[in-house]
């Protein structure tokens, strides 16, 4: 049987302005395996349906959302090597700069990693019965748990747009599962801000991280591995949080390749090697690559095209390990909206598969590709099937 490596590269798909950042790049790699391969056109989720990161990596890797996403705040946690206890509720975290009761800057001027870090030590505290865990991640970003009985994720979100008030957490139906769990979110708010107020990591910043915005509610329970349902044993390389937490959710090992940022300047051949590496105690490797994503919400053209072809040095690395090659997007983040969108995005499966006659990756060609216009839900199969690890359906 064959091994596999999914590369996931995150935000892929664009809009012609006149030309894709995929059209614009000179990416011979990522164009001789679509010539070598088969390609074709993927929606995430559904078709036209825009989707978010969570729950298409989900989807993408044989997790249906409908059954297994219990919000994002959870897969966050996870990923920063938090271990969840069933009934946990989690969040996804943001530092921001609050001033005269509004919020200012969501990012708290984009605070390096460093810095959030250390502001992030003394917001790990109990709260009466309850006990709130709190970790950061990569710059601005962390998440949030609140341990203990009898509470609910039914609650709103303390996010909150510039210029808007910072608002209070409120119980979404009325159980005392949900009114327990907002005042307690709403004390850490209190907590955090005055602990973070008086640190000295914030004294002479023009946008001090003085509060913090939490979104993304919810529990955690336990699923079943990728194992337990595939029969691969899977590893994961990536930097991300949210990634590094779906994988982890799923029972993957995550794989520490050095310089594995999760950002703009991860380094890609560092994860490249690592991915190969794996593949000699595993069957099946997940690959994240984040920074397309990021320029997309920048509006930067010029620097999504660059980035890809980055990526494309890379492929060589992958290729030369033998293992079939699934490489693919989680949503389209076109430079022009500087937003996810619902367009579906380009799909190449090399080795085990068919052929067609398509000469190039991107979102005009591989639309014409023999593997036509499939789900995210098909993806895991179609990795299963070319690697000779399918079941038989019926007799």
């Amino acid at each position: 049987m064959k091994k596999a490596i999914l590369l996931i590269i995150d935000g892929l798909g664009d809009l012609p302005t006149p030309k894709t950042p995929l059209q614009a790049a000179k990416k011979p790699n990522l164009d001789r395996l679509a010539k070598k391969g088969i390609t074709g056109m993927m929606s995430p989720v559904k078709r036209f349906i825009i989707p978010g990161s969570d729950v298409s990596h989900l989807n993408i890797l044989g997790y249906d959302p409908s059954i297994f996403y219990y919000g994002r705040g959870p897969l966050e946690a996870l990923g920063l090597g938090i271990r969840l206890q069933e009934g946990d509720i989690a969040f996804r975290a943001n530092f921001a700069t609050v001033q005269d009761g509004k919020v200012t800057d969501r990012r708290a001027g984009r605070i390096d990693t460093a810095t959030a870090a250390a502001l992030s030590k003394p917001l790990s505290m109990r709260i009466d019965d309850a006990e709130a865990i709190f970790m950061s991640s990569v710059e601005h970003r962390g998440a949030l748990v609140l341990r203990g009985r009898n509470l609910s994720s039914n609650i709103s979100p303390t996010d909150a747009h510039e210029g808007e008030p910072f608002p209070l957490c409120h119980a979404l139906d009325n159980t005392p599962e949900a009114k327990r769990t907002a005042e307690l979110v709403n004390r850490f708010s209190e907590y955090a801000a005055g602990l973070l107020s008086s640190a000295p990591e914030n004294a002479g910043r023009k946008s001090p991280a003085n509060a913090i915005l939490l979104r993304g509610a919810g529990h955690y329970a336990k699923a079943p591995s990728f194992h337990e349902r595939f029969g691969l044993n899977a590893a994961c390389v990536a930097g991300g949080a949210l990634y590094r937490g779906v994988a982890t959710f799923m029972g993957m090992d995550l794989i520490l390749a050095q310089g594995a940022s999760g950002d703009k300047n991860t380094n890609l051949e560092s994860k490249a090697k690592s991915a190969v590496k794996a593949l000699q105690t595993y069957d099946f490797v997940f690959m994240h690559i984040k920074m397309c994503d990021s320029f997309g919400h920048d509006g930067d053209l010029a620097g999504k095209t660059r980035a890809i072809q980055q990526i494309d040095r890379i492929i060589p690395i992958l290729e030369k390990s033998g293992a079939c090659l699934v490489i693919t997007g989680d949503h389209s983040t076109p430079c022009s909206l500087k937003a996810h969108s619902g367009h579906e995005v380009p799909i190449i499966a090399y080795g085990g598969e068919r052929t067609d006659d398509v000469l190039r990756f991107d979102e005009i060609s591989c639309a014409k590709g023999g593997l036509g216009h499939i789900r995210g839900k098909d993806v895991l199969p179609l990795i299963l099937n070319i690697t000779g690890h399918a079941q038989k359906f019926g007799s």
